[in-house]
């Protein structure tokens, strides 16, 4: 049993996490105004500065290799191909994305609608990051 190939852990991790990026920053323009508003009604304001792009990208990219690393681990148990990619990338999502979610929920941040909105997109994107990372990645 090898180790995991760092250089297609990071490759395939880059290229999941700028498929995260890219997904999430199509996607907010179906939800931005309602975000504003909402944030705007607690005090909040969302102001895009440098500091939040550079946080927006690292944050997807920290994802894009956690999902990818979490893929070669599961590797030797699953097996390489699609159904071990979609297996991580649910585990990732349940763990991570759902739980952010029902956290604003349970807080009221957000409309409940644009909560279900978040968790379709982040869905997708995870898949989407999954099956392309797992696909990248090789031992």
């Amino acid at each position: 049993m090898g180790g995991i190939n760092i250089g297609r852990w990071i490759v395939g991790g880059v290229v999941a996490g700028a498929l995260i990026w890219i997904i999430e920053g199509i996607a907010s323009v179906f939800y931005m105004e309602e975000m504003e508003a909402a944030m705007a009604a607690h005090g909040l304001g969302m102001e895009m500065t440098a500091a939040v792009w550079t946080m927006s990208v690292v944050v997807s990219l920290v994802v894009g290799l956690t999902l990818v690393f979490l893929y070669a681990a599961a590797r030797p148990r699953f097996g390489a191909g699609p159904k071990t990619a979609v297996i991580v990338a649910l585990a990732l999502y349940v763990g991570g994305y759902l739980v952010s979610l029902c956290g604003y929920q349970m807080l009221g941040l957000f409309p409940d609608a644009m909560l279900v909105k978040w968790a379709a997109v982040g869905l997708v994107e995870m898949l989407v990051a999954g099956l392309m990372g797992g696909w990248i990645y090789r031992e």
